[in-house]
């Protein structure tokens, strides 16, 4: 019994030395958890590119910037708030970096537009960064990188980070939405509403005029002309 109960404490002793540099790894991934605040336009459509990069955990969809409690959707785009239409993207940094989701924001954005971004104008959907302290420095370096490749000047703003109020559930994951709503076309499910309406405000057409290769588009976008490019090719060796 004695030689047993020996063997089983070896045994514990083994294996808790072997595991623990395995659970404080784990447990140091678990704490490696960030955020950053950015505007972008309508608010469905960065959700929708950002949800997809890697090292992304979740996009929420809100408002900041402004100095009304607790907005609606409809107070921020009549206007009066001083609110953006924003989200906020929680991330891993041992994943992927606040430098490099800044790469992705710039090229997702037109940053020269002072007015709004794409179809939809005002105030609410003008861009901006709304840096942490310890993220103002790289927010400068990837705006003064970007205006040196665009050979023009970026009007996106870098702002204090502000209170985050969460937009209404209705927006949050529109983009993927399976609910009906009623549009020009009739009821529609949001996914679809979503395709329609990116593609009729021109997003990726302006981003791939202002980025050209660089654009950050839509995947969706990208997937459709990458098997444009193939039937084309395949139609030349056809022909």
């Amino acid at each position: 019994m004695y030689k047993i109960l020996k063997t089983v404490f070896i045994l514990f002793l083994t294996l808790t030395t072997q595991i623990s540099p395995f659970l404080g790894n784990l447990t140091l991934r678990a704490q490696s958890k960030d955020s950053i605040i950015l505007a972008g336009g309508c608010f469905w459509c960065v959700e929708a590119d950002f949800e997809k990069v890697n090292g992304v955990s979740e996009v929420i969809s809100g408002y900041t910037g402004g100095f009304v409690e607790n907005p609606t959707y409809k107070q921020v785009v009549k206007g009066g708030t001083g609110h953006y239409e924003a989200v906020i993207i929680h991330f891993d940094p041992e994943i992927i970096t606040t430098k490099n989701i800044l790469y992705k924001f710039f090229r997702s954005i037109d940053p020269t537009d002072a007015g709004g971004q794409f179809c939809d104008r005002g105030h609410s959907y003008k861009s901006a960064i709304f840096a942490k302290p310890n993220q103002i420095l790289i927010a400068k370096n990837a705006l003064l990188e970007a205006e040196a490749i665009l050979g023009e000047k970026i009007v996106t703003p870098i702002l204090e980070v502000s209170k985050f109020f969460t937009a209404e559930k209705y927006h949050q994951d529109y983009y993927k939405g399976e609910n009906l709503v009623l549009t020009r076309f009739g009821p529609i499910k949001q996914k679809n509403a979503y395709k329609r309406y990116r593609s009729a405000c021109g997003r990726d057409e302006r981003l791939k005029e202002v980025w050209g290769k660089d654009a950050f588009l839509n995947w969706q976008t990208f997937m459709a002309e990458v098997f444009q490019l193939l039937h084309s090719e395949t139609s030349v060796r056809l022909f």
